[in-house]
């Protein structure tokens, strides 16, 4: 099944100790590419959580955010910092003596001061909280999940319809391409009486010679063969697939564009050449989902 790289998941987790948010949001990138942002507390969980993600998403810049409320008061413990507290103390105590400034020094005063006081974060039981996390995590990765198999049901259709808008154009070229030598032939021919005048015989064996050439270098069948084979490859990769295949149709059109390319510059047609022009700018639009592909 195609997915898109763009989609955003979230989820919510409350065991009666703490809320945990996650948001996972993803877009198109040529690599993998996860970033997590989260409190610094629990950074022991990120390489799970990495992992976690990998296993779902395998090509794609992804966010993860996580914010964890802590709903218990025994979360915090609050710390006195007294060997900081004596030196605020005695260094103010330095003040009133050098400057002979008059002045109590307060239990208020001391306790405002940076550092005297300080609230330290329990300590997690790392196993728990990392069970606690996941859980999210997992679930936000699920809904993310969808959102991108919505949208790359989205992608596929177009993709198909595009394909088939490319194979309609193939087949007015093949028309097209079967008459180029005759109107080239024609036209040797009037340029020739133009030039020589009807008093001198024609030289059919020449004309049909210098139009078996000219046949032979503006022959296109082999690259709109090629180019016929590819739409197929990408409606079975579409309609088969089991698996990321987003470098795999990236490939398949730089293909597309070279038998294009090709076609265009052998053709030696107005005709041709216009509807190679259309074929080349659905080409371009295919390339422009593909890069949403995971």
């Amino acid at each position: 099944m195609i997915k898109s790289m763009t989609g955003f998941g979230r989820s919510e987790y409350n065991d009666g100790k703490r809320n945990i948010i996650v948001e996972i949001k993803s877009v198109n990138h040529r690599y993998s590419d996860i970033t997590v942002k989260m409190p610094r507390r629990y950074s022991f969980v990120e390489d799970k959580i990495k992992t976690t993600v990998k296993e779902k998403i395998k090509r794609g810049k992804v966010d993860v955010s996580i914010m964890v409320e802590n709903l218990t008061e025994n979360d915090v413990n609050i710390k006195l910092n007294t060997m900081v507290a004596q030196q605020y103390f005695d260094n103010l105590r330095a003040l009133q003596e050098g400057f002979d400034v008059s002045g109590d020094i307060s239990l208020q005063m001391l306790a405002g001061m940076p550092d005297v006081l300080k609230s330290i974060p329990d300590v997690d039981d790392e196993e728990e909280m990392t069970k606690c996390i996941l859980a999210p995590v997992k679930e936000a990765c699920v809904n993310l999940e969808k959102m991108r198999g919505i949208e790359g049901e989205k992608l596929a259709a177009d993709l198909v319809m595009r394909g088939d808008i490319i194979k309609g154009l193939v087949d007015q070229i093949e028309e097209r391409a079967d008459l180029v030598p005759k109107a080239y032939t024609e036209k040797l021919r009037e340029r020739i009486k133009e030039l020589i005048g009807g008093s001198v015989a024609i030289p059919e064996d020449r004309i049909l010679v210098e139009a078996a050439i000219f046949a032979d270098k503006c022959n296109i069948t082999e690259e709109l063969t090629r180019l016929n084979s590819h739409m197929d490859q990408l409606k079975s990769i579409i309609s088969k697939s089991s698996q990321p295949d987003g470098k795999k149709l990236d490939f398949l059109v730089q293909e597309m564009n070279r038998e294009a390319n090709t076609i265009g510059s052998k053709a030696n047609d107005i005709e041709i050449t216009n509807l190679m022009l259309q074929v080349k700018a659905e080409i371009e639009k295919i390339r422009e989902q593909v890069q949403n592909i995971e």
